[in-house]
C-alpha cells in the first residue's frame, strides 16, 4: 500500500530499507528515500511501520 503519496513509496520500500539498511527511524530512513518531507500525513504510519518490521525481524531472529 501507499504509505507516502507525495513520493509514492510504499510499505514494501519502507519495510525494505529497515530489514536491508537498518533503518530504525523517520531520521535514518530519510537517508536512504524522500519521505515525510512534504505534507507530513505519512509520518505517523511510517513509524508505526518501521516499529512492527524491526519488532517482527527480533521475534524472527530469537526463533531461527
Amino acid at each position: 500500500m501507499y504509505v507516502c503519496l507525495c513520493n509514492a513509496i510504499t510499505d514494501k520500500d519502507i519495510k525494505q530499507a529497515v530489514t536491508e539498511q537498518g533503518a530504525g527511524n523517520i531520521r535514518d530512513l530519510r537517508n536512504h528515500m524522500s519521505i515525510a518531507n512534504q505534507c507530513g500525513k505519512c509520518t505517523q504510519i511510517t513509524q508505526q511501520i518501521i516499529d512492527s518490521t524491526i519488532l517482527d525481524e527480533s521475534l524472527f531472529k530469537e526463533v531461527c
